[in-house]
């Protein structure tokens, strides 16, 4: 890996980004059904999960606008789409389905935007982007799963839209090590701050 970075830094990558007020916060997908390892969860997910409840209350403290994402298609499965082709069973996350639902250590409260969505993004086809530009907006803290997917392509966009992302590596989970490692490298060559919670906090503290 050493050399790795090396070939890295020689062409500039992996940049210090800085923090910028006011800052929001992006929980991706901790819903009960990435939560069991039985469904979709397994690996460090449930860690994750546990770590951003006290993320989640201080950013609450804060004031903090709060974005929560589900995945969640039709009860006829009219939306089914190539995502869906790759995972059939991601179709059983219903509005009122229990796997779709937020995990209860992290319920949406009032005033907090709940984005349902059909694709990895959270930002693919949905409001979110005009929804923290309203907000004002600039560094997007972000949590939730997979890191390898819904994190990772919520992240791009992120950037893409002209936000800051800072990623907190264990706030976020995937249910294999190996590519939630690989990720984490990747988004912080390219896309994003990724550091800890407790790092990200004393980082944001000053903000």
């Amino acid at each position: 890996m050493s050399n790795e970075l090396d070939t890295y830094q020689r062409q500039s990558f992996g940049s210090a980004l800085e923090p910028k007020a006011p800052v929001g916060l992006l929980i991706v997908d901790f819903v009960n059904g990435f939560a069991d390892p039985e469904v979709f969860g397994g690996g460090n997910i449930a860690p994750a999960i546990e770590r951003t409840v006290a993320l989640l209350a201080h950013a609450r403290e804060r004031g903090w606008p709060v974005a929560h994402t589900r995945i969640v298609f039709s009860d006829d499965d009219a939306d089914e789409n190539i995502f869906t082709l790759k995972v059939p069973g991601l179709l059983a996350l219903k509005e009122h389905a229990h796997n779709s639902a937020i995990v209860p250590q992290l319920t949406p409260r009032d005033g907090e935007l709940v984005v349902r969505k059909t694709v990895p993004s959270a930002f693919f086809g949905t409001s979110l982007a005009a929804w923290l530009a309203l907000r004002g907006v600039q560094t997007l803290v972000v949590a939730g799963a997979v890191t390898s997917g819904c994190v990772r392509s919520s992240v791009v966009d992120a950037m893409q839209y002209g936000f800051r992302p800072f990623v907190l590596s264990d706030c976020v989970g995937d249910r294999a090590i190996a590519p939630h490692d690989a990720n984490l490298f990747d988004m912080a060559q390219k896309y994003a701050a990724v550091m800890t919670r407790d790092e990200a906090l004393e980082v944001l503290g000053d903000l």
